[in-house]
């Protein structure tokens, strides 16, 4: 269950599903003790230090603005490790300014309206995200899949929202 794994993670015995172990910024950040953050979360996510290529794209796409906003918003977000297992250039191509609207997409295909923690996903089979498409939502024992990613880091809460790690980039149809 999706409670289980926040369990887990709060006692810092998480083991990420690709072998790799999140520590640093993520860990500090999600020992919040159930209570929201002063940083934003762009400022939570910058601050993580495992969200770098989100950042950089979210500048790219001018929606560092809207994720500062009030929200709430929950935020699932690809780590550097899945950005980086994309294929080849696909990175370098959806940052350059002509492909700002497929960015763009792709970037709000990774958020829902509203905060979700942890304890609510496991009542979801789905969500709608801000860029309209609904996204799947599964659980199997501790793994929480949202499509084909499954959550590696559970309630990184942040002042308006939370984050939850993904290990795969979430691509819209």
């Amino acid at each position: 269950m999706f409670s289980n794994v926040s369990l887990r993670l709060r006692n810092g015995l998480l083991l990420i599903a690709s072998g790799l172990l999140l520590v640093g910024g993520v860990q500090a950040a999600h020992h919040s003790g159930g209570k929201a953050m002063k940083k934003d979360i762009v400022d939570t996510a910058v601050g993580a230090g495992q969200f770098n290529t989100l950042a950089a794209a979210l500048q790219a796409a001018g929606l560092v603005d809207t994720l500062k906003g009030s929200g709430p918003f929950t935020v699932f977000a690809p780590t550097d490790a899945a950005f980086a297992a994309l294929p080849a250039g696909t990175v370098d191509t959806l940052l350059e300014p002509e492909n700002k609207d497929q960015l763009i997409k792709v970037l709000t295909y990774h958020v829902v309206p509203g905060k979700v923690t942890a304890a609510q996903v496991t009542g979801l089979t789905e969500a709608t995200t801000v860029e309209g498409q609904e996204i799947k939502v599964s659980t199997s024992g501790d793994t929480v899949q949202i499509n084909d990613a499954t959550v590696v880091v559970a309630d990184v809460m942040a002042s308006n929202g939370v984050i939850h790690a993904i290990d795969k980039v979430l691509l819209p149809k």
